[in-house]
């Protein structure tokens, strides 16, 4: 009975002590938890555009890498940057990543989208019919001129590329048409210039520079478009670029071209954006026409901000787990170290503190002790007559038999042995002073 006492008492004890710091754990780790982002879903939409867009191809490829991660990947195709923009802005579109040229759209109109940087480069190619040598594009004012579908990143940029150069639908006729209508009727006749906005590698580039009514306009401002345009790069296709045996084309070719950023809303999962990133990495990094090796992906977005992700990608690379583990399993990780860090952060203090909380609540037990101790003293006063006396000390006697009864440690029985020897020292005093007033009666 008396090792079943000891025991509960001792549990008590440890409870005591240790309840406090769990509870704490507890609420650390319920705080953390709200911060740490849940699992990653297994599907993306993106937004894209037509099926004659380079948009949709490089969608394609996506598709295939984030599928060996076991990411959906679903592409909404539309009628293209302006579309993308519109969905991403949507919350009910459900689209959450898109392809965007530089210059479409108003960043300050959307605040809650984020860019991942600049992916490739879109060339604006311009093709003529005539026979006359156009190196400006002052020079088109008067003519038929294909621009790309409405609201299309080819019609929005060439709008603004003519207007600066003086050419506008009130001095030029404007034909908004499509890729394919516009090759045709470059090719018939039917319009006398036809801009495109396409990668050099789309083999529509090839088969006009190999039609010989046809000549590409070399832009001997390009230089200075990129200096009324920030977000466009002055490129140059060398001669012989296209095929080196039959020299195509025959001269060095300059042309403007804005970048093709990958814009992502802010509520895409953190994992899902640096899976992007990785992707995009194995997807664009290698040389073209224009583009030199690793440059791609890259921060030339000069519109809307970077998402930190991106910068942390751009600065660090792929996050380490995901370096060497499935996408899957980095995640978890991650999301376990989020948890878990803030905890034994917490836990490792309180290991030291509970031993000190324990030793605090049984010392406090016999401490306390000594106070009742110091009561029964101090009523102890010299001339007290012989009855105040005997009642002291049978107070004292009962209050030794509550401390004989008093369970702790056995590590700490020597204060118990303290305590006695103080009570034994109380008794003497007051035996002594009960001798002294039996006397003087």
């Amino acid at each position: 009975m008396i090792k079943k006492i000891y025991f509960g008492r001792t549990l008590k004890d440890i409870l005591f002590a240790f309840v406090p710091a769990c509870l704490l754990v507890i609420a650390a780790a319920s705080v953390a938890y709200k911060f740490v982002n849940p699992a990653p879903p297994n599907r993306i939409v993106i937004s894209t555009g037509d099926d004659l867009d380079d948009f949709q191809t490089y969608a394609k490829i996506y598709k295939d890498l984030l599928k060996e991660d076991g990411i959906e990947l679903v592409a909404r195709p539309s009628s293209g940057p302006s579309e993308n923009l519109r969905r991403l802005k949507d919350n009910a579109s459900g689209v959450q990543v898109g392809f965007v040229q530089d210059g479409v759209g108003n960043p300050d109109e959307a605040q809650d989208i984020s860019s991942l940087g600049s992916v490739y480069y879109e060339p604006v190619w311009v093709f003529h019919s005539g026979k006359s040598n156009i190196t400006r594009l002052s020079e088109l004012i008067g003519q038929r001129i294909a621009i790309g579908k409405v609201s299309s990143g080819t019609n929005i940029l060439a709008r603004r590329i003519l207007k600066l150069n003086g050419v506008t639908a009130l001095n030029s006729e404007f034909i908004e048409s499509g890729k394919k209508a516009a090759v045709e009727d470059l090719i018939s006749g039917k319009v006398d210039t036809a801009i495109f906005l396409t990668t050099g590698d789309d083999p529509l580039i090839a088969t006009l520079l190999n039609e010989p009514k046809l000549k590409l306009i070399s832009l001997d401002q390009a230089e200075a478009l990129t200096r009324q345009i920030p977000f466009l790069h002055h490129l140059v296709l060398p001669h012989g670029a296209i095929d080196l045996q039959a020299n195509i084309p025959s001269q060095d070719i300059h042309l403007v071209a804005p970048t093709v950023t990958l814009l992502v809303r802010d509520d895409l999962h953190p994992a899902l954006v640096y899976l992007l990133l990785k992707a995009a990495v194995q997807i664009h990094s290698a040389p073209g026409l224009f583009e030199k090796k690793d440059e791609f992906p890259i921060d030339k977005d000069f519109q809307f901000n970077l998402r930190d992700e991106a910068k942390n990608f751009y600065k660090s690379g792929t996050p380490f787990w995901q370096r060497f583990l499935p996408f899957w399993l980095a995640t978890l990780l991650d999301r376990f170290l989020l948890l878990v860090i803030p905890v034994v952060a917490l836990f490792l203090p309180m290991l030291k503190l509970v031993p000190k909380l324990y030793v605090w609540r049984i010392r406090n037990r016999i401490f306390q002790r000594y106070g009742e101790l110091k009561f029964i003293e101090t009523q102890a006063h010299p001339g007290e007559n012989s009855e105040k006396y005997s009642e002291l000390l049978e107070k004292l006697d009962a209050f030794e038999s509550k401390v004989n009864h008093l369970k702790v440690p056995l590590d700490y029985s020597d204060y118990i042995y303290s305590l006695r020897e103080h009570i034994d020292f109380v008794r003497i005093r007051i035996q002594n002073r009960l001798s002294q007033a039996a006397q003087v009666k």
